[in-house]
């Protein structure tokens, strides 16, 4: 394997229904379940870190007139839910999890306690992490660069709906090209946005690598695992 403690931030949208891009649906968690599952089974410690887009968008319900804070706080509820429910497929399919909360619930999740999470990786159990930073104002993106360096994980991978980093959006714009490698400053340099800057900032003061790739062809987490070339884009440091 390349790498030994992953952080894997997966987004609301991989849950949703593929229709409507809303809800959660059974197909779409198992299959992400199954491919987290197996790489979990590789001796690989994961750590998975989830959006909650499909259920609710702080900052769009924020747009309607709710307060930021409070619409935040929202949709920090609405990772919980898809952490849940990834839990209990994961577990399906033979690996043991445990879900915990950046915000207290005790009735359904244990605490962020970095110290216990570093102990259930160790004893192979896949650590679900939702809730964000338990902050509002801060993105899942930015819990999941929180976490991954808290952990000491080798890599942060950031499964998305496109291919890698491309120079313009590509479902938009139809001469965009795929970006394979990149500096984390110049991801920021050029604004970019698959990432937000936050971050990518704090990747970038520990020289972590990010690997952004496509998380809906079945087989890619494990393939970034094992380290395959020309799969997605790496962002890391020049050194």
């Amino acid at each position: 394997m390349s790498y030994q403690r992953i952080l894997l931030k997966v987004s609301g949208e991989a849950f949703a229904d593929r229709s409507t891009g809303r809800g959660l649906d059974p197909d779409s968690v198992h299959t992400i379940a199954r491919q987290i599952a197996a790489v979990s089974r590789l001796g690989v410690e994961t750590a998975v870190v989830v959006g909650g887009g499909n259920i609710l968008r702080g900052a769009k319900v924020a747009g309607m007139g709710t307060l930021r804070a409070s619409a935040d706080y929202m949709g920090m509820l609405g990772t919980v839910i898809n952490a849940l429910a990834l839990s209990d497929a994961v577990e399906q399919a033979g690996v043991e999890t445990r879900v915990m909360t950046a915000i207290e619930i005790a009735k359904v999740a244990e605490p962020f306690v970095r110290r216990r999470a570093l102990a259930h990786l160790a004893k192979d159990r896949l650590v679900i992490l939702a809730a964000g930073t338990g902050n509002p104002f801060f993105s899942t993106d930015t819990a999941a660069a929180l976490r991954a360096r808290e952990l000491g994980c080798d890599v942060l991978l950031k499964g998305t709906k496109v291919d890698g980093v491309y120079t313009a959006d590509p479902m938009l714009d139809s001469s965009a090209q795929r970006l394979p490698t990149l500096t984390h400053q110049e991801f920021i340099a050029r604004g970019l946005k698959v990432l937000d800057t936050t971050a990518v900032n704090l990747c970038m003061e520990s020289k972590l690598p990010i690997v952004v790739f496509d998380l809906f062809k079945e087989g890619n987490i494990e393939r970034v695992v094992r380290g395959e070339s020309n799969l997605g884009t790496t962002i890391r440091s020049e050194s």
